[in-house]
């Protein structure tokens, strides 16, 4: 049974910048679709970006595209979300998720899903 933990959250400054991991266990990551997603209490998971099996990339909604920059480590089973000059607006709870068919930003699509990890960005 697939497994995914996220780490590298936490609280940084408008403009700084998080490297979000998402390290898997009991399977290998190689030959699934990776994605990443955030939710804010009371609206629905929003999909941010997705990487391929093959290394093709995803960015969904302009809010994060040329920010925001996914990418996998197969040899360390782990997938990363790079974050830059990060506004306010991008406080979630990070949530990565995988999945055995293409990329989508649709939550419902992916099978596995981390715990989610909180990233706080302040004034």
């Amino acid at each position: 049974q697939l497994q995914l933990v996220e780490s590298g959250g936490g609280l940084v400054q408008s403009g700084g910048s998080l490297r979000l991991s998402c390290a898997a266990s009991g399977a290998a990551l190689d030959r699934y679709a990776l994605g990443w997603f955030r939710q804010v209490p009371g609206e629905e998971r929003e999909g941010l970006s997705c990487i391929t099996s093959s290394g093709s990339t995803y960015y969904y909604g302009d809010s994060v595209k040329g920010r925001f920059t996914i990418s996998r480590d197969n040899a360390k089973n782990t997938v990363y979300l790079q974050m830059n000059s990060l506004k306010n607006e991008d406080t979630a709870v990070y949530y990565c998720a995988a999945d055995k068919s293409v990329c989508t930003n649709w939550a419902l699509e992916f099978d596995y899903w981390g715990q989610g990890i909180q990233v706080t960005v302040s004034s």
